[in-house]
């Protein structure tokens, strides 16, 4: 894996927690060369931060979006490059 990577860190609000949102986003990270990890925030959204190539970066929040749509009902992004800052992919507490 490179050590410079696309970053995505996305704050979703929504129905996210108590959902199985964060158990979501582990299992669609496996289908994909992407390491991060997904918490949810004391403010009711839940906070992704997301680290691999540009496209598995974009395939894989197309996926989980797909897979909890209904859920999420707005979606606030910001990308950047970087150094790797992750090694897998995690549910933070």
């Amino acid at each position: 894996m490179s050590t410079h990577v696309s970053h995505r860190e996305v704050w979703y609000t929504g129905r996210v927690q108590g959902v199985g949102f964060r158990a979501q986003a582990l299992q669609v990270a496996r289908g994909y060369d992407v390491t991060g990890f997904v918490q949810n925030l004391p403010d009711g959204r839940v906070y992704l931060h997301i680290e691999g190539a540009g496209q598995e970066v974009e395939a894989y929040t197309e996926q989980l979006a797909k897979t909890m749509d209904g859920h999420i009902r707005s979606a606030e992004m910001r990308d950047f490059a970087g150094v790797r800052t992750t090694t897998d992919f995690s549910i933070r507490r």
